[in-house]
């Protein structure tokens, strides 16, 4: 028989490191382990209450839990511990990676060793009331009887509590929904297809994937590339674009968002390489129409993979036509997707390491990969270390 559900409220802060990817990881957490996350407040910025510090990071959550207080205190302190928060026993305030208090749980109320419910200080911290009325406003405190807006009215706390732009969602894929469009890009070989397909599969998203396979100009080219250059780069053009157009334009109400294994910018990329100085130009001019009409992605990933790696699985994957690509073509490509990206400052970019990491066989591998997208989007409006 499954657990009654009852409705909790959690007080999340921290003014120690990355302080918005360190309350979004919290808020993950929260979701997988305590209870559906069901609504979350704007994160609110305040200074230090009780001791001298740096400025807080604040935001309340509502979730369902089928956890009893005690089972969720339990579980909060076990997120506050992975996400690096260290508890000395030293009595009073001090900076912290994160902290996450129950705030109520239901209508109870419950005096405990170590948890208190509703929480005592409630009345008294605006850093609190402040988001807690965004998501709970009518929310009527069991003892006192008053709801959050009046509690707010006549808390006594005015220390500054300014709303931020950063945005925390309660998963990951909620996430990278909200960009509509994710492009993860890479040499040959480096598992960008690989990566946007799980995805994909694991959030709900439209798969946008390259078409190349029955290419007639590609094993030319590895054959004779000074001949076929121009032919193979044009060709690409013309289908990337169509496919490109059609697939970023055409809606999918069944799906969360979109992500693809290229971007169309590529084909300056590979064309650049490829071509002589005057095929260039003439590529350059007709592109550059074409690509001022494109969606273009909200977040560009780039998969980088050493090139001694990248070789061994061009093997592995067994495609005749890719064996005799040379390292120095290899190279001639990052250094081509990172002129880009050094002159592409509009984009939303980011670099992953991947030469060390297998996300296909190991799933911690994979998580760090997510994690480190999830990071980036937060990057622009928490840079505090």
């Amino acid at each position: 028989m499954e657990k009654s559900r009852e409705t909790a409220y959690l007080s999340l802060g921290s003014n120690l490191g990355h302080r918005a990817w360190l309350l979004q990881q919290a808020v993950f957490r929260i979701g997988e382990r305590a209870g559906r996350v069901s609504r979350i407040s704007p994160v609110y910025e305040s200074p230090s209450w009780g001791f001298e510090g740096g400025d807080f990071l604040n935001l309340c959550v509502e979730i369902q839990t089928s956890l009893s207080p005690v089972e969720l205190l339990g579980t909060l302190l076990g997120i506050e511990k992975d996400l690096g928060r260290e508890r000395d026993g030293t009595p009073g305030y001090t900076s912290r990676k994160v902290d996450i208090d129950i705030l109520y749980y239901g209508n109870s109320t419950l005096s405990a060793t170590g948890l208190e419910i509703p929480h005592p200080r409630i009345p008294e911290r605006a850093f609190v009331l402040k988001p807690l009325a965004d998501i709970a406003p009518q929310y009527y405190h069991p003892v006192l009887g008053k709801d959050t807006r009046n509690l707010l009215q006549a808390c006594r706390d005015r220390s500054g509590v300014t709303r931020s732009g950063i945005k925390i969602f309660p998963d990951r894929a909620s996430q990278f929904a909200d960009l509509g469009y994710i492009a993860i890009e890479g040499n040959i070989g480096a598992g960008k297809t690989t990566l946007a397909g799980k995805i994909a599969e694991d959030m709900n998203a439209k798969l946008i994937l390259e078409r190349f396979a029955d290419n007639p100009f590609l094993p030319k080219f590895y054959q004779d590339q000074a001949r076929y250059a121009f032919p193979l780069e044009m060709s690409f053009l013309a289908e990337r674009y169509q496919q490109f157009t059609e697939d970023t334009r055409q809606l999918d109400l069944f799906k969360r968002f979109m992500v693809s294994d290229y971007d169309i910018y590529k084909s300056l990329i590979f064309a650049r390489i490829t071509l002589q100085e005057d095929e260039f130009l003439l590529y350059r001019k007709l592109f550059t129409l074409m690509y001022q009409e494109v969606r273009k992605p909200r977040l560009y990933v780039y998969l980088y993979q050493h090139t001694d790696r990248l070789l061994r699985q061009i093997a592995n994957r067994g495609r005749d036509y890719e064996r005799g690509i040379p390292a120095e073509y290899l190279e001639k490509i990052h250094r081509g997707y990172f002129d880009f990206m050094r002159n592409s400052p509009e984009l939303n970019t980011l670099v992953i390491d991947v030469s060390e990491l297998d996300f296909v066989a190991n799933p911690e591998d994979y998580e760090q990969v997510l994690n480190e997208m999830s990071a980036r989007i937060l990057r622009e409006g928490d840079v505090k270390v």
